[in-house]
């Protein structure tokens, strides 16, 4: 029921003819509104937290008897008090939204805490495993949570940073598909569209948060029941986005829809921010009805960084002289890093050489993208290439890695080594062209049942999942826009499967990219399998309960398949991936992995620092999701990782810093205090790349002005 039907409820009970008044003139309203999409805003959601103890002043449901089947009580509850009875605990309860509240009392372990969707939370993540075969790469997260609240916690941990979103949403087929506050939306559910699209709405005007306004894009699939309200609603969503729809074959046999046509495509809706447009992609015959665009040429980047960090201080071990033989300009070699507080002035260059420093435009030390040994791996390529001599002055440029991957797969034609040491190429193979496709997708790879269902079964036989998406879609969908982004943040908060993190090693592996996919799932067991689990006495929050659901059963098992190339139970996945890169499945992937459930934290434990170790994960995600965690500051009060740094003792802060700025790859630096000129007084310290962050004022900030959203 929307909080507009309840209102006029409560008012016709207090009042009957007002009740109907009211209703009449919100219908004349409704009716004279001409444009945009009409729906109710319907009571905020609620979700239910089975592994979150219960606490005074809790929200509650009481759970129905074990072994009872059929739903229990939804009415919400506050927790009044809590005391010891006979050894057990009993919650005093006072009964919520009602006229004339009840109380009751009821033992604690049949209670199970709700949060509502206007309540604030405090999140944090405990860690729950995780597979490492990718060396230094960020990790893929994935995340056992509600969606929404998943949603809120990424706003801390990634706003703005977001290059791509692909969503699966539930279609809204009348089937038990999806829940609304702990309901299966039913087909005859007078409310089902309206709740739909408010279920939506919200995802999405937090999901506009975390992508860059600058260059991103959000997908969405759907099929013919919602299409046309998706459309309306993404448009008033992203009045500022650009918005194309593309039919995607997925069912070349069709389904069958009775007294219709059968369905064999579905829908995709690119929603695009910024500068995002589709890439031009060398693309197989099989793509028709495409049409020419560009032709690539290989692409070599300047040496010197630009942007952010660009000062030698901010990396001294990347600050070092390249070498060329005075006469004619060619390589000589690469010098070793300087120390921070060596002259350049006062280095010695072999005789017959000049050195050629990173000096950025208005004369100040700059420093260059790579350090010394890789620059030296790179020459030996053919990656590295020095342009017309100037003596001092003279550019360099580089291959970055996506490009020297398309060059090792033959993109641009064959490479050859020039006289000067570079690679030289021609261009793309003789007949081969970059194209964008048009909007109809009619691929053998996109059949959900062969590269979906069939494929999944090979990653976790004998475990079922409905309709998972063929990886091979997945992975075009997003090719078009993430193609030139080696290191993009793509996110699926409706996960399912995990196809989505799938395709981005897919991607990874094809060019060599360091992407990472954050894939947010609720651990929830579908209709048929919760009425068989409740028959024998279990309840959500219970273990044999838990191991069933989407994120424990599919999700986890299935992203750590892809990377060992190992079914759960150990025996080499049978198959080969096939199309744009075709290996065994058994080979795996070079990839790294972490598994999270999201946690409630109360502020108090938050701002007093005794909720840390939960706390803990989602700094290392806002700092790239690199390295290993910070879990505990030990004895020092401080730890330094991979990527970011964590000070919780300031009376250590000249250790702390002298640290960080050791640390190279070290880019935020995470200052626990409620001290500002304290906190202001190490950032002065702190090296210019190293962006600090106050904990926790940050943190609770953030989740404080998003309370009662």
């Amino acid at each position: 029921m929307s909080r507009l039907t309840e209102l006029l409820r409560q008012a016709r009970k207090a009042d009957k003819q007002l009740g109907d008044d009211l209703e009449k003139e919100f219908a004349a309203l409704m009716k004279r509104r001409t444009f945009g999409l009409v729906f109710e805003q319907h009571q905020p959601e609620a979700v239910e937290l089975p592994g979150r103890a219960v606490r005074r002043g809790d929200k509650v449901r009481v759970l129905p008897p074990r072994g009872e089947v059929k739903q229990g009580d939804q009415r919400l509850w506050r927790v009044e008090q809590i005391e010891r009875v006979d050894g057990g605990r009993v919650a005093h309860l006072l009964e919520l939204d009602a006229e004339e509240p009840e109380n009751q009392s009821v033992i604690v372990d049949d209670l199970v805490v709700v949060a509502e969707f206007n309540d604030r939370i405090y999140p944090g993540l405990v860690e729950t495993g995780r597979v490492e075969r990718g060396g230094d790469k960020p990790f893929h997260t994935v995340i056992n949570a509600e969606n929404y609240h998943a949603l809120e916690m990424l706003t801390y941990t990634h706003r703005g940073k977001v290059d791509a979103i692909y969503i699966d949403p539930p279609y809204n087929t009348g089937a038990k598909d999806w829940k609304y506050n702990n309901n299966y939306v039913e087909g005859d559910d007078d409310y089902r569209h309206s709740k739909w699209l408010a279920f939506m709405e919200r995802r999405l005007e937090v999901a506009r948060e975390l992508l860059n306004p600058d260059d991103s894009v959000l997908i969405v699939t759907i099929d013919e029941k919602e299409h046309a309200r998706l459309a309306i609603l993404l448009e008033q969503v992203f009045p500022e986005a650009r918005i194309q729809m593309v039919s995607v074959l997925i069912n070349p046999k069709g389904s069958s829809r009775v007294g219709q046509f059968a369905r064999s495509d579905e829908y995709l809706f690119f929603v695009t921010f910024g500068a995002a447009a589709p890439v031009p992609q060398v693309l197989s015959p099989e793509w028709l009805g495409t049409r020419a665009t560009t032709t690539g040429q290989i692409r070599w980047v300047s040496m010197i960084r630009s942007g952010t960090g660009v000062a030698r201080q901010d990396r001294p071990g990347m600050f070092y002289p390249i070498l060329l033989n005075d006469t004619d300009g060619t390589f000589a070699g690469v010098g070793d890093a300087l120390a921070p507080s060596a002259d350049r002035a006062q280095v010695s260059v072999p005789p017959g050489t000049v050195a050629v420093w990173p000096m950025r435009a208005d004369g100040t030390e700059g420093r260059w993208q790579v350090g010394p040994e890789t620059a030296r791996t790179l020459r030996d390529a053919g990656f590295l290439r020095i342009g017309r001599f100037q003596g001092p002055q003279t550019a360099i440029s580089y291959l970055k890695s996506g490009e020297q991957e398309k060059v090792r797969k033959g993109v641009f034609g064959a490479a050859t080594l020039g006289e000067d040491g570079h690679i030289e190429v021609d261009g793309l193979a003789v007949g081969v062209s970059r194209r964008v496709p048009t909007t109809q997708w009619a691929l053998s790879g996109h059949s959900a049942s062969e590269h979906g269902t069939r494929l999944l079964s090979l990653l976790l036989p004998a475990r079922r999942f409905p309709f998972p998406k063929s990886l091979y879609a997945v992975e075009d969908a997003l090719r078009f826009f993430v193609s030139p982004k080696p290191d993009a943040v793509v996110l699926d908060f409706f996960s399912g499967s995990g196809t989505t993190a799938h395709s981005v090693m897919r991607l990874n592996k094809q060019d060599g990219g360091r992407r990472q996919c954050i894939s947010v799932t609720n651990n929830e067991v579908s209709a048929d399998e919760q009425r068989g689990l409740r028959s024998k006495g279990l309840r959500p929050g219970d273990d044999e309960w838990e191991s069933q659901g989407i994120c424990d059963y599919i999700a986890k098992p299935r992203v750590t398949a892809a990377i060992t190339g190992r079914t759960p139970e150990g025996e080499p996945i049978k198959g080969d991936y096939k199309f744009v890169d075709e290996f065994p499945m058994s080979e795996g992937f070079e990839e790294n992995a972490a598994f999270f459930t999201l946690t409630y934290e109360a502020p108090l434990s938050v701002r007093h620092n005794r909720a840390f170790e939960r706390i803990a994960p989602m700094l290392w995600m806002r700092a790239g999701s690199q390295g290993r965690i910070i879990t505990d500051l030990g004895e020092d009060g401080w730890d330094v990782a991979e990527t970011y740094a964590v000070l919780g003792n300031l009376d250590q802060a000249g250790d702390f810093v002298a640290r960080v700025a050791e640390e190279e790859s070290a880019r935020t630096a995470f200052i626990v205090t409620d001290d500002d000129s304290a906190f202001q007084m190490v950032c002065r310290d702190l090296p210019s790349a190293v962006l600090p962050v106050r904990l926790y004022e940050s943190y609770l900030q953030n989740f404080m002005l998003r309370g009662g959203r």
